[in-house]
C-alpha cells in the first residue's frame, strides 16, 4: 500500500507544531538572571500623566450631563407636539438638574492660565468659572425646555430646544478649554 504525499506533510507538521510548541513554551518560562520569570517591564512613568488624567476625568464629568440632557431632549423632540406629561417631564427634568449639580459639585480641573491653541502668541485669559457659568445656563434652557414641553404650545419647543443644544455645546467648550485639552485638529475647521 502506498502512502499518499499529504499524510507525510501532515504526519510532518504534527510533529513540527509539537516540538516547537513545547520549545517555545519552555523558552518564555526561562528564568532571568535574578532567578525569577523573566519580563519586559518599564519603570518608567507615562510623560504628562497627570494632565491627562485630568483631562480624562473631564471628559468623564462631561458625558454625566450629557447623557441625561441628550435624554431630555430626545424625549420632548420625539413626543407628540413637542409634549411630556407632568410626571415624565419632572423626571427627566430632575434627572438633568441633577446631573448638572453633580458636575458643579465635582472639584474643577486646574485651568491653565491660557487655553491651548496653535498659535502660543495670542493668549486669551479664560474666565475662572467659566463651566459654573455655562452649566447654569443649560440649567436655564432646561427649565425653559420643561416649560414649552408641558405648555401644551408645540411652537416653543423648538426654540427651547435649540437654546438646550447651544447649552450643551457651550458646556462642552467650556470644559475642553477648562482642563487643559489641545487644540483641535481636525482637518476642515476654521484656523482658530
Amino acid at each position: 500500500m502506498r502512502v499518499q504525499p499529504t499524510r507525510r506533510i501532515a504526519t510532518s507538521a504534527l510533529c513540527a507544531a509539537l516540538v516547537l510548541g513545547a520549545a517555545g513554551t519552555a523558552l518564555a518560562n526561562a528564568p532571568d538572571s535574578e532567578g525569577g520569570v523573566a519580563r519586559t517591564v518599564s519603570r518608567a512613568p507615562v510623560p504628562k500623566a497627570d494632565a491627562l488624567l485630568r483631562q480624562s476625568e473631564a471628559l468623564g464629568d462631561l458625558g454625566t450631563v450629557l447623557a441625561p440632557a441628550t435624554n431630555l431632549l430626545n424625549a420632548v423632540l420625539k413626543a407628540d407636539n413637542g409634549q411630556l406629561s407632568k410626571e415624565e417631564a419632572k423626571k427627566l427634568g430632575d434627572a438633568t438638574k441633577g446631573a448638572i449639580a453633580q458636575a458643579k459639585d465635582a472639584a474643577p480641573a486646574q485651568p491653565p492660565a491660557t487655553p491651548p491653541s496653535a498659535s502660543a502668541t495670542s493668549p486669551v485669559q479664560l474666565p475662572a468659572d467659566l463651566r459654573d457659568d455655562q452649566l447654569d445656563a443649560l440649567g436655564k434652557a432646561v427649565d425653559v425646555l420643561l416649560g414649552a414641553a408641558t405648555s401644551g404650545k408645540a411652537d416653543q419647543v423648538g426654540p427651547a430646544a435649540d437654546k438646550v443644544v447651544t447649552a450643551l455645546v457651550n458646556v462642552s467648550a467650556a470644559t475642553l478649554l477648562g482642563s487643559g485639552m489641545r487644540a483641535e485638529n481636525l482637518p476642515g475647521l476654521p484656523a482658530s
